[in-house]
């Protein structure tokens, strides 16, 4: 799986539907110029400033979803970090890296399952119950595709994040936005997704979206951010819900 991180806002009494390329396009090269400037500096304090995140797709579209490209020789653990410390910069969707011809031939061959997902939520939402992480029963057909398309890119590693606006005490946001993501989990899991494929966690509203007030209640939703498109040995850091 290597495409970008997809977004399942969160449709409640306030929720609004999130469209990544949309939202990318409404503020243009400058949003993107921004991006990649803050990225590189991330980088660099992460101890990866020779990779590069590229903020445009293989079609020329401007994107908030990179690709990481460069550091040869950075180990599974470098590559994660550095993954991480451009998804943390406010305003990055989800993050890849390119795959390279010295990663094998069967990751190069890979199906992009992550874009047929992507099409699929472009439209539609998940619901959930109003404060809770009860996911409403008009919401299966969605995951039924959601899973159908994740299946054959069996074996790679995605984060499931939840993420709420600012309103209520923080604790509370965290824990609801971690009850919310673990409940995608399982409802992909109950679809024939192997557990181990798939890290749970909740954000509360430490990531608004870009533009967005934290208080926004546009900021509920859940994320797919792609981690490995390849199998790897689980770590305590790409873990960041083991349970």
């Amino acid at each position: 799986m290597a495409t970008p991180r997809l977004i399942l806002p969160l449709a409640g009494a306030f929720a609004t539907a999130v469209i990544a390329v949309a939202g990318t396009w409404a503020h243009g090269p400058a949003l993107i110029a921004r991006l990649e400037t803050r990225s590189a500096e991330a980088l660099a304090r992460a101890g990866a400033p020779a990779v590069q995140a590229e903020f445009i797709t293989a079609g020329g579209w401007l994107t908030r979803h990179p690709t990481l490209s460069g550091g040869a020789g950075l180990g599974d653990a470098q590559r994660l970090a550095a993954a991480q410390a451009v998804a943390a910069v406010r305003g990055v969707g989800g993050v890849q890296w390119r795959r390279e011809a010295a990663r094998g031939a069967a990751l190069a061959a890979a199906p992009d399952c992550t874009s047929d997902v992507a099409a699929i939520l472009k439209t539609r939402t998940i619901r959930f119950a109003e404060g809770s992480a009860r996911i409403d029963a008009d919401s299966a057909e969605l995951l039924d595709e959601v899973a159908a398309a994740l299946r054959p890119c069996r074996g790679g590693i995605v984060a499931v994040e939840g993420h709420t606006d600012a309103q209520g005490s923080e604790p509370d946001n965290v824990a609801l936005s971690l009850e919310r993501a673990r409940a995608v989990r399982e409802a992909l899991i109950a679809r024939g997704i192997a557990r181990d494929d798939l890290r749970a966690r909740g954000l509360g509203s430490a990531r608004p979206l870009t533009g967005l007030e934290a208080a926004d209640p546009a900021n509920r939703r859940i994320e797919f951010f792609v981690i490995s498109p390849a199998p790897q040995k689980a770590t305590l850091v790409d873990q960041p819900d083991a349970g």
